[in-house]
Order: C-alpha cells, then structure tokens, then sequence
C-alpha cells in the first residue's frame, strides 16, 4: 500500500491518524507490514523521526507492534481475543444515548458486596488452610441450593459461571465430532464453544414456550446424544419453558433413550444415553417459575443456575446440580486446574442468600426487570411492533433488515446486538431478521427509545 498517498497532515499525529483510519476501514488488515519509517519520511519529504514517532505513538495504543529489523506490523484490534461470536457482539459504534446490547444486569439493582465482604471476613478473618482436598462445595450453599433445585440432584457443586459450568459438562458427556441439538436462536458464546470442542450442532427452533419438541425429536432422530437448553428466560428470545412444554421436552428424550424390542422381545434398538444441559442463567432475577426437565428425567440433566445477573457478574459463581455419573469426573478433572471455586466467595453468596437487605435486592431487581421489559413491549406496541412479553433482561426483535437496523439505531445513539451471532444454524430464505435489545438498563426514556426500535424495524 502506498501510505504517503493517504497522508492528508504531514505530522506525526497526521500520520498516525491515517493508518489508525486506514486500519478501522479494513485496508490495512492485522499482520499487514507498514512501509518502512525512511520510506514513508522520503514519500512525504518529512524527517524519520517524524514518521517514527508516528510508529511509536500507534505503538503506545495497540495498533501496531515494531518487530525490530523485521519492521512495524498492524496488530489485531483490541479484544481479539474473544471467540468469533463474542468478537461479533461486542463489535460495532459506540453508543451515545443507549448501549443496549451487552446483555449484562444493570449495576445499580445488585445486591451491595462491601457488607457481605465485611461479615464473612468478620468469620474467617485469615484465609482457611488445608483446603486443597476438602470438599469444593460449603456445607451452608449446599443446603441451599438442594432446599432450592427444581430437582433432587444427585451431586452439586459450584464452578466459575455459567459457560465453565457448560464447557465441563459437555466436556464429560460429548466427544470429538458428537451431535449436540441447541436452540435456534441461541447463546452465541455457547455455539463458540461448541466449535471449540469440535461438536456438530444441530439447531432445534424455539417457540414463545422454549424449545420445540417436534424439532428435538428430530435432532435425536439425527443422531444428537446431548441437548443444550435454557429452561426460561432465552437468551435472545425471553422465552420461557411451561411445566407441560418441559414434560413433552422430557417424554421425547425418553422415548429416543428407550430400547425398542420386536414381538418377540428382541431389541431392534439399544438404549441411548442422552443427557440434558440446562443453563438457568438468569436464575434469582427471572419472574418465571424454574422449570425443569429434571423433574422427569432427573437421572439425564444437568442444570446449571448462575448469580452472575442477580447477585454480579464478578462472583464468577454457577452451581451444578445433576447425576453422579456426570457431576463426579467433572469435579475430579477440575481439581486439576483451578481445584474449587472459592470459598470465601462461596459463603459471600451463601450470605447474600441469606441476608433480609440483600435478598430483597434481589427481588427488587426482579420486579424491576419484568417492568421495564413490560414498558418497552407495550412501547412498542403503541408505535405497531407487536411482541412476546416474555422473560429476563434481554429481548428480540423482528427487523425488516438487521444492517439497516443497526446503522439506524447507531444514529439515533442507540447500540444493539446484531441477532446473526445467535442464530445456531443458516437462516432459512425469507426468514426474519433480527436484533437483541437488552432491557435490562433501560431505566427511563423508554417511549423515545421504543420509537427508534420501531423507525429501526421498518422497511
């Protein structure tokens, strides 16, 4: 590329303006070597050391890197290293009025840490020892938890949110190239790990009441041994599963785990394990009851309920609760790594649990949540976008042309989650696009922010 021609200030900042630029455009592209300091100072008849500082102050900041003789690189932008899918959301303009497209709880509804911090500190006031072989789970959120799963778990354990909670058990139940059906629309990170681990992903669609059982059955049919699902709330869709969708969900991974036997009683097909994985993300802040296909098939599921929206996402805090024989080796392999989530921080959640403020926090936020969500779709309603009022923090939104949408919104100030990263499968021709609107921190100004939503959506 010929640098010099872009250059429009013969200054250091003019130069380290224009390959920033030209980095931003795409014209120059992460490992891209720059022209040479002498090559670019004789170019535009400037000193080296002009140029050179250029180099060095797009150093300073990350743009690029000097590899000594071998020259100046552009280097990755920042946050490269997150996988594609989080690297998609996590793109895109800054927002001016509203960033509604992390997906995160609004920090001024979680519980305060600082007293929590203090009476836990105030019990163990040193670090305890001799803890590498004790258990990984306190006794106190044991009893907690078992008093509070929507089944009775063989095992619980606690690990550092959510997705490690998913990645070890897809780890013990799924191998290299194994069939996993997942939800469609569904958590990008979740379709970043599967691809991590080399599992094919079989999309099943997702309704107003969760996954659709005709379409589970058809991805056991295709050979899926293992299913990730969210039980409520969806993650984009604020679906949430009924007692009667979850018993349905339940007697078609039954019915594809049974052997089936001839006349004669000969088995014309073995049994099959298959084992449920379900993410409770939004756990103590969902409005919605927690349902479960463990309460049918509690010897297949693996429910994972996180604090990370209701308590904070700095906890890095998921219990695990589900068979032995999934729970047990995925304790075992983690005592090879990190060994135990903390327990300082595993009775600072036993004391959030349990505290009369805290705890009313937290149901606060609850309300709060099905409010503004509540606001926005009758917002919407009135400006003739109808919508599922579903669950949790996050919604999902029809959209005429996501690109458009984006761009429309990004001028109104308004920052969003582009709804490609969700989709598990290709879009189907002439499906509907999408965007993901987090809610969550929608405190006010909700009539003018439903009003871009809908100018966005519109053809």
């Amino acid at each position: 590329m010929d640098l010099a021609a872009h250059v429009e200030e013969r200054t250091p900042r003019g130069i380290a303006a224009t390959v920033a630029r030209l980095v931003r455009a795409g014209e120059l592209r992460p490992g891209d070597r720059l022209p040479t300091v002498r090559d670019v100072a004789a170019a535009l008849a400037v000193s080296p050391a002009t140029v050179s500082g250029a180099y060095q102050a797009l150093a300073t900041v990350g743009v690029v890197v000097s590899r000594g003789r071998a020259g100046t690189f552009v280097l990755p932008p920042a946050g490269g290293w997150l996988p594609p899918r989080y690297r998609d959301l996590a793109g895109g303009a800054p927002a001016t009025r509203w960033d509604l497209s992390l997906g995160t709880p609004d920090p001024e509804l979680l519980p305060a840490l600082g007293p929590a911090l203090a009476r836990v500190a105030a019990r163990s006031p040193a670090a305890r020892t001799g803890t590498y072989v004790s258990d990984p789970l306190v006794p106190e959120l044991e009893v907690l938890l078992r008093d509070s799963w929507p089944f009775a778990p063989g095992r619980l354990t606690v690990v550092d949110g959510a997705l490690d909670a998913m990645s070890r058990a897809l780890e013990q139940v799924a191998g290299f190239g194994d069939r996993v059906a997942v939800e469609d629309p569904g958590f990008p990170p979740l379709l970043d790990l599967l691809d991590h681990l080399s599992l094919d992903r079989l999309p099943v669609p997702v309704d107003r009441h969760g996954m659709v059982p005709v379409g589970l059955d058809a991805a056991l049919a295709a050979g899926a041994d293992v299913v990730v699902l969210q039980p409520r709330a969806q993650n984009p869709t604020g679906a949430s599963l009924t007692a009667t969708r979850a018993r349905d969900l339940a007697a078609v991974v039954r019915r594809h785990s049974t052997p089936l036997v001839d006349g004669s009683g000969a088995r014309v097909r073995p049994a099959r394990r298959i084992v449920v994985v379900e993410d409770d993300h939004s756990g103590e802040i969902a409005s919605t009851r927690d349902v479960s296909l463990g309460t049918w098939l509690p010897d297949a599921v693996v429910h994972v309920r996180s604090y990370s929206k209701s308590h904070g996402p700095d906890l890095r805090i998921a219990a695990v609760g589900g068979p032995a024989v999934v729970l047990d080796p995925m304790v075992e392999r983690r005592m090879l790594g990190p060994g135990w989530t903390s327990r300082l921080l595993q009775h600072t959640l036993v004391d959030l649990l349990t505290d009369a403020e805290a705890t009313a926090t937290v149901a606060h936020a609850r309300r709060v949540y099905f409010a503004r969500r509540r606001a926005l779709v009758l917002a919407l309603a009135g400006h003739g976008v109808a919508m599922e009022p579903g669950d949790g923090i996050n919604l999902w939104l029809p959209v005429h042309d996501e690109r458009t949408a984006l761009v429309r919104l990004a001028a109104a100030g308004i920052r969003v989650a582009p709804g490609g990263p969700f989709l598990a499968g290709p879009a189907p021709a002439g499906a509907p696009h999408h965007v993901r609107v987090t809610v969550g921190v929608l405190a006010d100004d909700v009539e003018g922010v439903a009003r871009a939503l809908a100018v966005a959506a519109a053809p």
